[in-house]
C-alpha cells in the first residue's frame, strides 16, 4: 500500500507546489515509484509537471471517462453516479520514469460545499454517505493500479473541508513555511485547527453509516513529518541575519506551539520521531534558500531546479559556475529531505 503524504499550510506563497515537484522528483530519482496528486484547484502542479500554460490548455485536456483528473475521478461519489470509483488515468512526468501525476481540475472547488455538508452531517444523509471516504479511496485505487510507493498531495491554502479530509485521511503530512510574520502566525492557527480536525475524523470513523459506505471513511492515523523552511535569502551560505531571526521564531513556534498541540491528539510521537531521525520534530526536516530566477527556468523546462542544464539556463563562464553551485546545494537539500522522509515512513 502506498504511503500518502500531504503538503499543507493554509498560508499561501510558501512553495508547497514547488516542494511537491522537487521532492517528488528526488524521491523517484532515488528509486521509489511516486505519484503526485494535484488537489489544488489552481492546478499549478499539473502545469509544472505537464507543461500546461493556463486554463484554456486544461479545459481541452480533461476527459471524464475514463477520468484523467481528480474531480472526474471523484464524480461517482459526489454526483451519486451508479458506478464505483475506479483508478484514474495518470501521466508520466517527462524525464523521470518513476514519477507520475494525477492531474488536478480547476472545478474541484465545486465539490467543496458537498463535502462540507457531508462531513458536518457525518454521512447521516444516505445520499452523502459515500462522499467523506471517497478521496482516499480514489488515491489508493489509483496508486495501487500503478505500483506506487509514495503519494505526494499538493493542497490549496485554505482551512476548508477538502483540506480537512485530505489531511486527516493521509498517512503523513509536512508543513512548508516561509520565514516571515504570516508563517509565524499560521503556526498558531494550525495548532488550533489540526487537533480539531483529528478529533472530527476520529468521530467520523466511528459512525456506522460511514463505516458501511461504499468508500468507508478510514481510521485517522496521520503523522507529522516535519516543517520545511524555504525562500530565505542566503548570505555566505547561510540565512541572512534578518531571515535568521524569523527562522528562529518559527523554530520556537514549532517547539512550543504546533508540536505539543499535534502530540496531544497523537499526530506526532516525539520519542519515535527522535529514534528514527536523530532530531526532534520541531527541527525543520529541510531548510532551503530562495530559488530566485532559476525557478522560472525550472517551470519552463518542466524539471526540478537541480536538474537544469547549462543549455536550458543559457549561461556560461563564472555566471554558470555560480548557478551550478547553487543547484548542487538545492540537490543535496532535497536528497537529504527525501532520505529523512524514507526513515520516518519506514
Amino acid at each position: 500500500m502506498a504511503k500518502v503524504i500531504c503538503l499543507f499550510n493554509h498560508k499561501g506563497g510558501v512553495s508547497k507546489t514547488t516542494t511537491a515537484f522537487n521532492l517528488g522528483w528526488m524521491m523517484a530519482k532515488l528509486g521509489r515509484r511516486v505519484l503526485l496528486v494535484d488537489c489544488d484547484p489552481q492546478c499549478n502542479l499539473t502545469g509544472m509537471a505537464l507543461g500546461f500554460n493556463g486554463i484554456e490548455d486544461l479545459e481541452g485536456f480533461y476527459v471524464p471517462l475514463p477520468a484523467n483528473n481528480v474531480r472526474d475521478g471523484l464524480a461517482p461519489a459526489f454526483e451519486s453516479q451508479p458506478r464505483l470509483i475506479t483508478p484514474a488515468t495518470c501521466y508520466q512526468v517527462r524525464g523521470n520514469d518513476n514519477l507520475i501525476i494525477l492531474p488536478g481540475h480547476i472545478a474541484l472547488s465545486e465539490y467543496e460545499t458537498t463535502l462540507g455538508v457531508a462531513q458536518e452531517l457525518t454521512g447521516s444523509l444516505l445520499p452523502l454517505r459515500n462522499v467523506p471516504g471517497s478521496l482516499r479511496y480514489l488515491i489508493d485505487e489509483t496508486a495501487n493500479s500503478l505500483g506506487i510507493d509514495y503519494v505526494l498531495v499538493d493542497m490549496s491554502p485554505s482551512l476548508g473541508p477538502l483540506n480537512q479530509n485530505l489531511l486527516t485521511t493521509s498517512d503523513f503530512f509536512m508543513v512548508p513555511l516561509h520565514p516571515d510574520y504570516f508563517s509565524s502566525m499560521a503556526l498558531s492557527s494550525l495548532a488550533r485547527a489540526l487537533p480539531r480536525w483529528q478529533r472530527w475524523a476520529t468521530a467520523a470513523h466511528g459512525h456506522d453509516v460511514l463505516a458501511q459506505a461504499d468508500y468507508p471513511f478510514p481510521q485517522p492515523n496521520t503523522k507529522f513529518l516535519g516543517a520545511i523552511i524555504q525562500k530565505y535569502r542566503p548570505r555566505m551560505g547561510k540565512a541572512s541575519a534578518a531571515f535568521q531571526r524569523w527562522i528562529d521564531r518559527l523554530n520556537a513556534g514549532l517547539k512550543d506551539t504546533l508540536v505539543p498541540a499535534l502530540a496531544s491528539v497523537g499526530m506526532v510521537d516525539t520519542a519515535d520521531y527522535e529514534a528514527r531521525l536523530g532530531q526532534s520534530p520541531w527541527q525543520p526536516i529541510m531548510e532551503v534558500a530562495d530559488f530566485n530566477g532559476i525557478i522560472a527556468l525550472s517551470q519552463d523546462n518542466q524539471v526540478p531546479v537541480y536538474e537544469l542544464t547549462k543549455q536550458q539556463v543559457e549561461q556560461r563562464g563564472a555566471v554558470w559556475d555560480q548557478t551550478y553551485e547553487s543547484m548542487q546545494v538545492f540537490e543535496k537539500a532535497f536528497q537529504d529531505c527525501a532520505e529523512r522522509v524514507f526513515k520516518l515512513t519506514a
